[in-house]
């Protein structure tokens, strides 16, 4: 078998509605049992985002769906020739704030998309990986010369979960047992960190004959689960042995009562693993490939605060392959953390920069919490 380079073609994105600021927040989210977060100013201090988009009017009602969201991402890539559309063989579309149980997020892009063809869908399924797992199937179908032409997209819509009234219930189950009020530091924490949106990459086995195209080296990635416990969940509970109790298993009542399909974050273990496993699994990937830090002119890491910006620098410093500060590009501070989406925000926004130049290289990680999984990818500009 011939092994066919692959290459990005075009890249695009859709954030919905207008940026919302830190101090906004609460109008769109809604307050919990009609007070201010206590936590809310603290992880806005340490996380570094300035601005966030929210699907979501100011009274809290939906204004897009993921799917789409998604799908008005990949319209974007066609919108100077519709018709091109129909040359699309492969939609890989990964997120971990589907709408819906079933069908798959990636069925429901392709149903907004009447234009297109009947073709292949795959959905990736996780957190912050799933959007890379797209990418990466859509990498391999043209790689192998399954097909030639694919579009793969991350994209989230978390608004839908972190607004006041996904937690009103348990809030007013503590205000009836005179417990505190407050939901958990655990559960409130990533109602200031987490944004809506969704982007897109054109794929191809040949690069445009105009204008510039990353070239894909390579895709890797790597799963911890067999070691590590659970992190970020959600449809579920962590119970005191560290094991997660999935939403099946708990009555309708306690599905209520104890905001169970909230998003929630064990912080404790977050801190302590994710920036190690991310960093010892870079050093071996350089070694392997015989790779130095000389050959990176763009470190784009996807990180869900500003507070992990030094801790992963010094790691890799430590381990010997440090990437200095002028060489990275993170645009967390204006976009959010998007999850599944954000290493694509990156790309695109570098990618219609005008700064990239012929020869230079990207290189991409994107952590994982859900049960600390990582994805890495090499671009180079062509």
């Amino acid at each position: 078998m011939v092994l066919k380079d692959v290459y990005i073609t075009d890249t695009s994105i859709f954030m919905p509605n207008e940026p919302v600021n830190c101090d906004e927040m609460e109008t769109y989210l809604g307050y919990i049992n009609e007070k201010p977060s206590k936590s809310r100013k603290i992880v806005l201090r340490n996380n570094g985002i300035k601005t966030r988009y929210y699907a979501l009017t100011k009274d809290g009602k939906s204004t897009h769906t993921n799917a789409q969201m998604t799908a008005l991402a990949v319209k974007e890539l066609f919108k100077n020739d519709p018709e091109k559309i129909k040359g699309i063989e492969l939609l890989s579309c990964g997120t971990s704030s589907p709408d819906q149980l079933l069908p798959s997020h990636g069925s429901m892009v392709h149903g907004w998309l009447p234009e297109a063809n009947a073709i292949e869908v795959v959905s990736p399924s996780g957190v912050c990986c799933a959007g890379m797992h797209a990418f990466k199937y859509a990498y391999l179908a043209i790689k192998s010369g399954d097909v030639s032409q694919a579009v793969a997209t991350g994209s989230e819509r978390f608004s839908g979960s972190i607004v006041s009234d996904v937690f009103e219930e348990e809030a007013q189950k503590l205000v009836e047992l005179n417990a505190n009020p407050f939901i958990a530091f655990e559960k409130d924490f990533l109602r200031w960190m987490l944004s809506d949106g969704a982007a897109a990459f054109k794929m191809s086995d040949k690069k445009n004959e105009e204008g510039l195209s990353l070239h894909v080296d390579w895709i890797e990635g790597v799963s911890y689960a067999n070691e590590m416990a659970t992190c970020m969940y959600a449809g579920g509970e962590k119970q005191p042995d560290g094991s997660l109790k999935g939403y099946m298993d708990f009555t309708s009542e306690e599905i209520k009562n104890r905001s169970i399909f909230s998003i929630k974050q064990d912080i404790a273990l977050l801190s302590d693993n994710i920036v190690k496993l991310g960093g010892q699994k870079i050093k071996e990937i350089f070694e392997r490939r015989g790779l130095e830090t000389t050959d990176v002119d763009y470190f784009m890491p996807h990180i869900s605060s500003e507070f992990f910006k030094s801790k992963i620098f010094d790691l890799m410093e430590i381990y010997g392959k440090g990437v200095p500060y002028e060489r990275w590009f993170v645009n967390l501070s204006s976009m959010g953390n998007v999850g599944a989406a954000s290493a694509y925000l990156m790309v695109h926004e570098l990618f219609k920069s005008g700064r990239l130049k012929k020869g230079e290289r990207l290189l991409l990680l994107v952590p994982e919490s859900g049960r600390f999984s990582y994805m890495y990818a090499m671009l180079t500009v062509c």
